[in-house]
């Protein structure tokens, strides 16, 4: 079933310009609300029934600096893709956390296809919490509410059956920052743009395991990123492990669905 499997916050936050912390300061964290729930739920409204995986807001420190307010609450770091991202955020800065999670319950009062993933998480503990802030705002995972979780971080791969544990319905593979942060490269720099690839051993292996391990517990596992778009023989290897969705730039989706139904054909899936 075709849905959206990664819906990305970042560019309807861009949109509306402001840092969420200063419009907050203002009194108008309200708005930020109803402006998000509107871009969401131009989505849920497109593709309902079919689901729409909303990866809540990964903003880093650099990209919320650049938004309107943004300098007074923003650090600098010098190298803000390993930097305050993610999770980390979400259980430092809850009030922020707290708009973006009522704006998504806006939408689900009409559209319960909305679900929701989280990104960029460092440790068990870390996403332990960001399920208990979000339950405590009235998202609790149920029939039509699931909670899916980025794996982009090796950690995430190493210690897959403890997240898994805290109850999470769908993994997503970040091929993109599982690259970088395996092979330690820095996926900005051209200097070492030859050596960044998916296909690498060391990457490849992980994928591997967090394919089989969600399949051996019964959690759906897609896989989002460059590497399936750009690498066809990773798709082949993804449906051969078992992969349940794979997520696509919107050019290569008729080419994916070729791929994925030769190698189940093959493999004799129906």
């Amino acid at each position: 079933m075709d849905g959206i499997g990664l819906l990305r916050a970042e560019f309807m936050v861009a949109e509306i310009g402001e840092h969420p912390s200063y419009m907050i300061e203002q009194g108008r964290g309200q708005e930020f609300v109803t402006k998000l729930a509107v871009g969401l739920t131009k989505f849920a409204a497109a593709f309902h029934p079919r689901q729409v995986v909303y990866r809540t807001n990964d903003f880093k420190t650099n990209e919320y600096k650049a938004l309107k307010g943004g300098e007074k609450f923003e650090i600098v770091e010098e190298n803000p893709m390993i930097g305050y991202r993610g999770a980390s955020r979400y259980i430092t800065d809850i009030e922020t956390f707290k708009l973006e999670l009522a704006a998504i319950k806006k939408v689900r009062e009409k559209y319960d296809n909305l679900w929701v993933m989280i990104p960029f998480v460092r440790t068990v503990a870390e996403m332990d919490r960001t399920i208990k802030i979000m339950a405590q705002e009235g998202l609790k995972r149920s029939d039509t509410f699931k909670l899916w979780m980025m794996c982009e971080v090796p950690s995430n791969v190493i210690l897959l059956d403890k997240f898994l544990d805290l109850g999470i319905d769908g993994i997503s593979i970040g091929s993109n920052d599982l690259t970088q942060l395996t092979l330690g490269i820095d996926r900005d720099s051209s200097k070492l743009a030859a050596t960044f690839d998916e296909r690498n051993e060391a990457v490849m292996l992980s994928i591997e395991k967090v394919v089989r391990g969600c399949k051996a517990r019964g959690v759906t596992c897609s896989i989002c990123g460059q590497a399936p778009s750009v690498y066809p023989e990773i798709t082949e290897k993804l449906v051969e492990w078992g992969v349940t969705s794979v997520s696509v730039s919107p050019d290569m989706i008729d080419t994916t669905r070729d791929i994925i139904a030769r190698v189940e054909a093959k493999l004799g899936i129906k």
